[in-house]
């Protein structure tokens, strides 16, 4: 007779769908959904997910299906053996087939009780570790419950109360201990060392075969382990830089071996195949409502150096730290600063967060980036020799330590813009729903595009303006505050506000240079999008008065009168009539014109420089003499007038 399992996977919504549709099976409780013990072998009451144990006979696999095919989130997972129904002429020889049974009974493999294994990792750079999570995700397919720890994690005393340990240490240096498994050992070769008598314990050891103590870390550890009382379940494998083929085949057969040790400690060698079976998935066939095998999507390693800035407040020194990594390549910025937190330097301080925490935000080889989005391959640099990675603080924001920066600012200017709706009384619409309020596809869309900001944090921190005028409330603010004028359910008072700040001193008029925010990826071309409508609406409220007015019209009347753009003219017309006539009385133009250039050019390009452009051929200029408050804005106008700039 076939054998059916059911289990819950993670992601139960307790919708109650399932046990009204088979309520001797399933109960819905406040966290998840549990078989019920009365339908199980084991006589368990939980999701059964990890202990896989078969229905009792007599239950309705038709009517179990159709309960998983009424689960909205598709959880429930069933399982059948493959085994066929039994012939009639078999019944003939049926005396015979009973002493066969007797002589050699199947092995089922017992899943009740303790099933947990200790999986304990010491490693340097990395690689360890990243054995020791394949081990753990590899237990659960042999019935075991799989407890992840580094060494600095656990104390020796603690390892007296597993009855299964897993090993996978890495050799530093000439055969030295990785720093998170130094104390452990020191503490473990002290009179304080537990006796394991009862354990099992196998080692996976990483090192590199060209040095002379090859594999030492391990070796060592697999000792300990034999004279402390612990039973080898199987020999120790020594893996060389390319770990990968044989950590593989060791975690399948130690894995295998470890299933096999029953609750009291005794192993059983006969359980040792079926749980391999099991766990290959031999003799099983999905039926409805099963969940489907994702592969293991596996990326090369590279070997990185990455910089990344270091501030200590208490001493005020900074600085970079240089560590070079073997990691895989889809690895996450985010993951790889975890990961050199935990091997390298505990003390490393960055924030942390889900991949889409906006306040994660750092730069990253000169680009500002969200950490947990972007993998290390897509901001690696990569001169031919050697990949590298800078890692550092948002500009603009003050540091507090290393990597973590101090939002303060952006969110002040936030709070003072009073960004929340002021919502205008408009018609509505009679749905099914109600009475609701409508807006067309176009508007709803367009609204949606520029207000989609993953991190204003970030976009905050694009602005080559931020660092130098901290009174300027920055892109981000300023974009939501347009999204929200040209929103047409805000009322007309509430754009009055936005409006306000927008073009007031410390609004758009500040920003000098919109490229800059402009060149950081979709959201930040959508962003200076937005800038811009709005600097040109600033404009048009301020009649082109003021100094930002002066520029434009300036500009224009060069551009007008000549029908040319002259660079010894620019920089004067920038200064508006009153400006150029101090430049003359105070060297700039005269000297332009005798020829005291940087560059040693000709006088003769001096001289045509005062009818026709270009005036820089061969030189460059001191345009302006004159003491400047806000240097960055006048390298904007150039930059944005001449690339040479």
């Amino acid at each position: 007779m076939s054998e059916v399992v059911v289990w819950i996977d993670d992601g139960c919504i307790t919708c109650d769908a399932c046990e009204n549709e088979y309520p001797e099976i399933f109960k819905v409780t406040d966290d998840s959904c549990f078989i019920i013990a009365d339908a199980r072998t084991d006589g368990g009451f939980d999701t059964n997910e990890s202990t896989k144990s078969s229905l009792k006979s007599g239950f309705d696999l038709g009517a179990l299906e159709e309960a998983a095919e009424e689960c909205p989130v598709d959880v429930i997972i069933i399982e059948v053996s493959a085994g066929g129904d039994t012939a009639p002429v078999e019944e003939e020889a049926a005396e015979e087939t009973v002493v066969e049974v007797v002589d050699s009974e199947p092995v089922a493999p017992s899943m009740d009780g303790d099933r947990s294994v200790l999986v304990l990792f010491g490693s340097q750079s990395g690689n360890a570790e990243g054995v020791a999570a394949k081990v753990c995700r590899s237990a659960s397919n042999y019935g075991l419950e799989a407890t992840l720890k580094g060494m600095d994690e656990v104390q020796i005393g603690d390892l007296a109360g597993y009855k299964r340990i897993l090993i996978i240490c890495s050799t530093w240096g000439e055969g030295e201990m990785p720093d998170n498994a130094e104390d452990l050992w020191q503490a473990a070769s002290g009179p304080s060392a537990p006796k394991l008598e009862g354990s099992h314990f196998s080692v996976c050891s990483l090192g590199d075969s060209s040095y002379d103590l090859y594999c030492q870390s391990g070796i060592d550890w697999d000792g300990w382990f034999e004279a402390a009382g612990s039973n080898r379940i199987t020999p120790r494998v020594d893996c060389d830089v390319d770990y990968d083929a044989p950590s593989n085949a060791w975690i399948d057969d130690t894995l295998a071996h470890m299933g096999a040790v029953g609750e009291d400690g005794s192993f059983n060698q006969e359980m040792v195949e079926v749980l391999r079976e099991k766990a290959a998935g031999g003799g099983k066939t999905s039926v409805v409502g099963s969940s489907f095998d994702i592969p293991e999507l596996v990326t090369a390693e590279m070997q990185v150096n990455v910089r990344v800035f270091r501030y200590d407040p208490n001493s005020g020194e900074s600085g970079h730290d240089v560590w070079r990594c073997s990691v895989p390549s889809s690895l996450s910025v985010l993951q790889l600063l975890n990961l050199l937190k935990s091997t390298e330097d505990g003390s490393l301080t960055f924030r942390d967060g889900n991949s889409d925490d906006p306040t994660t935000a750092l730069t990253v080889n000169g680009r500002n980036i969200l950490p947990g989005r972007t993998a290390i391959s897509e901001v690696v640099s990569n001169n031919g020799s050697e990949a590298s990675l800078r890692i550092d603080p948002l500009s603009g924001f003050d540091v507090i330590r290393d990597l973590a920066v101090d939002h303060s600012d952006y969110h002040i200017h936030l709070a003072n813009s009073k960004p929340w709706m002021h919502a205008a009384t408009r018609e509505g619409t009679r749905l099914a729903q109600g009475v609701m309020g409508t807006m067309d596809a176009a508007t709803a869309t367009s609204l949606h595009v520029a207000g989609d900001i993953p991190s204003p944090h970030l976009i905050h921190a694009t602005s080559d303006t931020v660092p130098h005028n901290r009174a300027y409330v920055g892109p981000a603010v300023i974009a939501q505050l347009w999204v929200r004028c040209h929103d047409p359910r805000t009322s007309d008072e509430g754009k009055s506000g936005y409006l306000a700040t927008i073009t007031g001193d410390s609004g758009i008029k500040a920003e000098a240079d919109m490229s800059s925010v402009s060149r950081t990826g979709p959201v930040g071309s959508a962003v200076a999008t937005s800038l811009l409508e709005a600097k040109r609406k600033a404009l048009q409220v301020s009649g082109f008065t003021g100094r930002h007015g002066k520029h434009v019209w300036w500009f224009s009347e060069t551009v007008k009168m000549s029908g040319q753009l002259n660079e010894t003219v620019l920089a004067g017309a920038t200064l508006g009539p009153f400006g150029m006539a101090k430049n003359a009385i105070t060297g700039v133009i005269p000297r332009m014109a005798l020829g005291f250039t940087r560059t040693g050019g000709p006088m003769i390009r001096d001289l045509q420089a005062l009818a026709i452009p270009p005036s820089s051929i061969g030189k460059m200029p001191k345009m302006i003499n004159t003491s400047v408050e806000n240097h960055h804005e006048v390298v904007a106008l150039f930059n944005a007038f001449d690339r040479r700039f």
